[in-house]
């Protein structure tokens, strides 16, 4: 009884940790990426149309981030049915790589992008650079560490069926 108490409260901390993660990038995209928007187009009103590409951008980007947390909340909820061994938790985090990866991609697009569009302006954007490498490799992290779960949980499941088939 005291192994299942501790395995609900682990997954309930995890998903409550997704749910906050959920929240803060809600916040990001409400409050502070409209109010960068809003901040470069009073300084350079001539080039307003990068800074409403750039929004819609970040909320593209959003999209790949509400489905991976969505399918890690449903690895959750599976391993708390005592279904973590089956092929909906492997679906689940094959989802969750895949996002990873596409969230990986849209900051390399984006980075590139900011690249050219400032190459030739003498601006600072290290600081950019810089937070587009950390969310690439925090992306490919999450995605090599994923993938490799993932492979292992189909190891187990084709083991289980294999002896299931045996016996």
């Amino acid at each position: 009884m005291e192994q299942k108490e501790r395995k609900y409260s682990s997954t309930t901390f995890l998903k409550v940790l997704v749910f906050f993660i959920g929240i803060a990038v809600l916040a990001i995209c409400v409050f502070v990426v409209p109010w960068m928007v809003r901040n470069d187009v009073g300084k350079h009103p001539d080039t307003a149309y990068w800074s409403y590409s750039f929004l819609v951008y970040v909320y593209l980007l959003c999209i790949p981030v509400y489905v991976a947390l969505y399918q890690a909340f449903k690895f959750f909820i599976y391993i708390d049915k005592n279904m973590a061994f089956s092929e909906l938790s492997v679906k689940a985090l094959k989802y969750i790589k895949y996002c990873a990866i596409t969230v990986s991609s849209f900051i390399v697009v984006g980075l590139l992008t900011i690249v050219a569009m400032f190459y030739d302006t003498g601006e600072d954007i290290t600081g950019i650079i810089m937070l587009s490498f950390i969310g690439i490799f925090a992306s490919f992290v999450i995605a090599t560490f994923v993938g490799v779960l993932q492979s292992l949980l189909q190891e187990v499941i084709d083991i289980k069926s294999e002896n299931d088939l045996t016996i």
